[in-house]
């Protein structure tokens, strides 16, 4: 149902109010955008406010570990071409964050929202969505998070008889698993580059066997499914096989998949994926990532990588050496305490790069890369780090808070 036929009622009308009002207050406090605590405090007065904010909306819901910001950000895009399109563009993706979003999309047609793994099964409860795309699942944050097949089994069970169009990534076993509870799958090839959570069977715990692109278990007979559409190279491949360019602004490999998944959602609602594809290209930079700005007369291009699939993604991505590396590593709250995962990364990809390392658990980080065999600086700020790197753009890679502290300090 499109169209705002069914108006809110004056307590949901109040909740709204109040979560704006809330907002404002922190902002003007610089507490940041806000959209946190308006939700939380119009939940309070309503907590039905969700599903009633979600009534009038075609609602598509975005999930993964990696990639879900920039995703939901080309999908918006994309679907500009249809409607008026509202989504939480800044990456709040608890309910609290998602219903301030939609409380702010009276007049729109779609909502495109980013929601965090462990929150999908409840939002799309409240939501009803007409579309989920399912991108990826891998380690992250595991103090919080459950482990990876916990997490495939929770999003398997919320979409079971799910009646929304699921959108998955054919590549990712786990993803595979989770989705194939749904009985209307999309499959798109859009490829795995990290595949150290899925060498196990989701499904029976057997062995994976993965010659080439292709995976099955030998053991119960789980396997890829045919995907109907593809990315292949620098174009996406649809259902009827015909071949569109990627031509982003973004770099990498994982943001032409992030493309191909994006062209998937849209042509559910009938965007063509030319006319999709085009759109996205407007896209330069989300919430901050892949930047570049200027500090201290340099070039330094922001990224951001959260976890071990991330940071390899990123490192295929970066200028190659002697450029100058800055890696920036918190371990707060929404970064996820635990900072085991830095063991998983493969830091001899940085061989070559000057490295200057920050954060607070810059020492943790130092003793990684002297196991790795890297050579580094340990600095205590960002400035101190750029003045001692050589010449040339600077690579800065950071995890969640030390990516936004960064930026505070970049004044991006």
């Amino acid at each position: 149902m499109s169209g705002n036929s069914d108006p809110l009622s004056p307590r949901a009308k109040l909740a709204v109010t109040a979560g704006k009002a809330a907002a404002a207050v922190s902002r003007a406090a610089g507490r940041g955008s806000g959209s946190v605590i308006g939700g939380r405090v119009a939940l309070k007065l309503d907590p039905d406010l969700l599903a009633r904010l979600a009534t009038h909306l075609d609602v598509i819901l975005v999930s993964a570990t990696n990639g879900k910001t920039t995703t939901t950000r080309l999908i918006a895009e994309a679907l500009g071409a249809a409607g008026p399109v509202v989504s939480n563009a800044l990456g709040a993706n608890m309910p609290a964050g998602i219903t301030s979003a939609l409380a702010g999309g009276s007049d729109a047609k779609f909502a495109v929202i980013e929601v965090d793994e462990k929150y999908l099964s409840g939002v799309a409860r409240d939501t009803d969505p007409k579309c989920i795309a399912l991108l990826n699942l891998s380690r992250d944050q595991l103090d919080r998070a459950a482990e990876t097949r916990m997490m495939a089994e929770h999003w398997r069970e919320g979409l079971a008889g799910s009646k929304a169009v699921v959108v998955a990534n054919a590549d990712d076993p786990l993803v595979v698993w989770a989705a194939s509870s749904s009985p209307n799958v999309m499959w798109v090839a859009a490829g795995q580059m990290w595949k150290d959570d899925a060498w196990s069977c989701p499904s029976c715990g057997g062995v994976m066997q993965r010659p080439g692109d292709d995976w099955f278990c030998g053991d119960c007979g789980f396997r890829r499914p045919t995907p109907t559409w593809a990315l292949s190279g620098d174009h996406v491949l649809d259902p009827h096989g015909s071949a569109w360019p990627i031509r982003l602004q973004l770099p990498g490999r994982a943001n032409k998949a992030n493309a191909a998944s994006s062209a998937a959602v849209a042509a559910v609602f009938g965007v063509p994926p030319q006319v999709a594809l085009e759109r996205m290209y407007k896209v330069q930079a989300v919430a901050g990532r892949y930047d570049v700005v200027q500090f201290q007369q340099r070039d330094l291009r922001l990224l951001l990588a959260k976890n071990p699939a991330g940071w390899l993604e990123t490192f295929s991505l970066i200028d190659p050496p002697p450029t100058p590396v800055i890696l920036s590593v918190n371990a707060r709250g929404a970064d996820g305490t635990d900072t085991s995962w830095l063991w998983d990364v493969d830091y001899t990809r940085l061989t070559g790069h000057p490295i200057f390392v920050l954060g607070d658990r810059k020492l943790d980080l130092a003793v990684r890369l002297e196991v790795a065999n890297q050579s580094f600086q340990v600095c205590e700020t960002l400035d101190q780090a750029v003045q001692l790197a050589p010449p040339g753009r600077i690579e800065v890679i950071a995890n969640y808070t030390a990516f936004q502290d960064l930026r505070r300090r970049v004044g991006n």
